[in-house]
């Protein structure tokens, strides 16, 4: 089986999402999967230190790259593949109010969206898991420095020894990799992960109506769903 899988710029559902592919690919061997990242998702995946693990999903072997937006161009050559039914279906998670609303609309222009595009011009199933579907929901975000814990030491070891130089008096998400290295060395435990409580947005949930309604695209709640979805 030929799987794609996109990315987009949402840390909420992501590690889950990770682990349902690795599974995917552990217990079936002749599976291969082709990850494509929005530009925001190739920045989350390195927040949450999963850049370097995509690739035990997406080896560089052929149909199964791994390909970030930032290096498609702006042309995207390789959503032609869903024209030439080069995959099974494409599997977008976690999914983004912003690439939901781009795709309840008609709009394709970013990777992900022209590669779902792309898909259901081709027949190719399409399966969606949006983050914001109703009510409220508790995303996992990126660590952080707890202002009213850090005790502001001259000589800062998460600072001085991350090996990214993303501290300052704050860490700098864009250059972090979620390694987690920083949170052993901090001995006051400012430096903090955690579940933040977000309302959904009525316009976010109206959008995911309008998703559930396009032909050829099947909207899933979570990413567990996903094996007994496609298998």
């Amino acid at each position: 089986m030929k799987i794609a899988w996109g990315i987009t710029g949402a840390g909420h559902f992501l590690r889950e999402s990770f682990d349902v592919f690795k599974d995917l690919k552990q217990n079936n061997n002749d599976l291969k999967v082709t990850t494509f990242l929005s530009s925001a998702g190739e920045e989350v995946a390195r927040m949450y230190g999963l850049e370097d693990k995509l690739k035990s999903i997406s080896s560089g072997e052929y149909l199964e790259e791994l390909f970030p937006e930032s290096g498609q161009g702006a042309s995207i050559p390789k959503a032609g593949r869903f024209l030439l039914h080069k995959y099974d279906c494409l599997i977008v998670t976690p999914a983004t109010s912003n690439t939901v609303a781009k795709i309840a609309h008609g709009i394709a222009d970013t990777l992900i969206t022209n590669i779902v595009a792309q898909a259901v011009k081709g027949s190719v199933p399409v399966y969606i898991v949006p983050v914001d579907i109703s009510g409220t929901i508790e995303s996992r975000m990126p660590y952080f420095i707890d202002r009213e814990i850090c005790m502001k030491c001259e000589l800062c070891p998460p600072r001085e020894h991350c090996p990214h130089n993303a501290i300052t008096d704050q860490i700098q998400l864009l250059k972090c990799t979620g390694c987690g290295e920083c949170i052993k060395l901090c001995s006051y435990g400012a430096i903090q992960g955690g579940l933040a409580t977000l309302r959904v947005r009525d316009v976010d949930s109206r959008n995911v109506e309008l998703l559930k309604l396009l032909e050829g695209i099947t909207v899933l709640e979570n990413p567990q769903i996903i094996p007994c979805a496609i298998l």
